[in-house]
């Protein structure tokens, strides 16, 4: 059993379901603190800042963790763009207070008319107006990003419309393909394994999702865990061509340290 230097890990379907906690998750967790095994929750959810993730896991699941141990696809899609020209400083973002908040934190200014860069994610009082100017913006020459492609939600209602599904509108209004930030694409996996601070042969990406979780480690080349405690069964991860490095029942059956 290999032992890893850290932890990328999934949150919905991996530490708890929905509002269903998973026992075994919250043990993993522990184990991970006593054995001071660094670990970041990598999330696609830009809606909420990462205090408020820290304060669900506390209030509603008992596991207790920092804010350092979140990062979410708003704060990758903030260190990204802070990355890719210091001259430009200027944003147009659609979405929830989680990602303007992070780009805020990072020295840009919002800009309606004439942004550096169009932000697009989760937004739920999305209107016509806010596509108006993103799409006015992006054709105007504006970098156009999108937060993640996820195009559905699970709730207690069903399945409702994720980020992927307003930024398709974006692309549709635009003929412009959006850069996709969160799982699985490798960006958000390059900008935790850098707050991480470890060899990507030292880290494993944890989550219970194939299609995101584990083709973002299988992406980015990392080892990846799938715990069968969420979306993905073990029927559809037979049919695909690379296999997760581990695949468990329970985060029980996991040793750390």
């Amino acid at each position: 059993m290999k032992k890893y230097a850290g932890y990328m890990i999934d949150l919905d379907g991996t530490i708890y379901r929905g509002k269903e906690k998973i026992p075994a998750a919250k043990r993993f967790i522990e184990r991970l603190q006593e054995h001071d095994i660094p670990f970041l929750f990598v999330t696609n959810n830009s809606t909420q800042a990462p205090i408020k993730v820290v304060e669900n896991l506390a209030n509603n699941f008992d596991i207790h963790v920092k804010e350092e141990n979140v990062y979410t696809s708003a704060l990758a899609t903030a260190d990204y763009i802070a990355d890719l020209n210091k001259d430009k400083r200027s944003v147009y973002v659609i979405g929830e207070v989680g990602l303007k908040q992070a780009i805020l934190d990072k020295g840009f200014r919002f800009e309606e008319t004439n942004p550096d860069y169009v932000v697009v994610g989760l937004d739920y009082d999305v209107t016509y107006h806010k596509f108006e100017l993103a799409t006015l913006a992006i054709k105007r020459g504006a970098k156009f990003i999108g937060t993640n492609a996820d195009t559905n939600l699970p709730n207690e209602r069903g399945l409702v419309p994720g980020a992927g599904s307003v930024i398709a509108l974006v692309e549709c209004s635009t003929q412009q393909k959006a850069t996709y930030i969160g799982k699985p694409e490798t960006i958000i996996m390059e900008k935790a394994l850098e707050r991480l601070g470890l060899p990507k042969d030292e880290v494993v990406m944890v989550g219970d999702n194939y299609m995101t979780d584990i083709k973002a480690g299988i992406n980015f080349g990392i080892d990846t865990m799938l715990v069968y405690t969420g979306v993905s069964t073990r029927e559809l991860v037979r049919k695909q061509e690379i296999a997760p490095t581990i695949e468990l029942g329970s985060l029980d059956e996991w040793k750390v340290g």
